[in-house]
């Protein structure tokens, strides 16, 4: 299989799951994914973005690898796809200490930008949740960024707030 021209030939839950059923535990087609999903194609990082979330999902062994790549990717300006489903992937493992500095400092930068996605935030308050399991000291600074946020906060929003603030008690 092609996976740059299947991931080109259409957008949907089917293609995706094709994909990453044809990827399934391989590690080689794996990492041919992840070329993919991170180069500086808009339009296939948007879409190899769904079907690396899908494959971290089922198989969370082939992420790791990549972990650091895809910290850094996120300090990019990359589509809002890649955002949200590296954060998905993030906020189901156990990122690497190493990582908490920069993973931390973006989910920050995200939660406090009003032009964020909803869902992006979300996310991002997730997994800056879980790094305040390690790092208690950053708690306080993580409350107050999302109470700053609560008041114009959409519904969704709002129970991830209250999920969160419960975890971090």
């Amino acid at each position: 299989m092609n996976l740059l021209v299947e991931i080109l030939k259409e957008h949907s839950r089917k293609q995706a799951e094709k994909i990453a059923a044809y990827i399934d535990d391989d590690e080689k087609r794996f990492a041919q994914l992840m070329h993919l999903f991170l180069g500086n194609t808009y339009r296939v990082t948007q879409r190899a973005a769904w079907i690396v979330s899908i494959c971290a999902e089922r198989n969370p062994f082939l992420i790791e690898p990549f972990l650091s790549k895809m910290v850094n990717n996120l300090s990019g300006n990359v589509h809002d796809a890649v955002k949200r489903n590296t954060l998905r992937i993030f906020q189901s493992i156990e990122l690497p200490k190493k990582l908490f500095g920069k993973t931390v400092d973006l989910c920050f930068r995200f939660l406090m930008d009003d032009d964020e996605p909803i869902a992006v935030k979300v996310f991002a308050m997730t997994v800056a949740a879980n790094i305040c399991k390690h790092e208690p000291e950053l708690k306080n600074e993580l409350q107050l960024v999302i109470e700053d946020q609560l008041e114009n906060a959409s519904a969704g929003f709002r129970a991830r707030a209250k999920k969160v603030f419960k975890q971090l008690r």
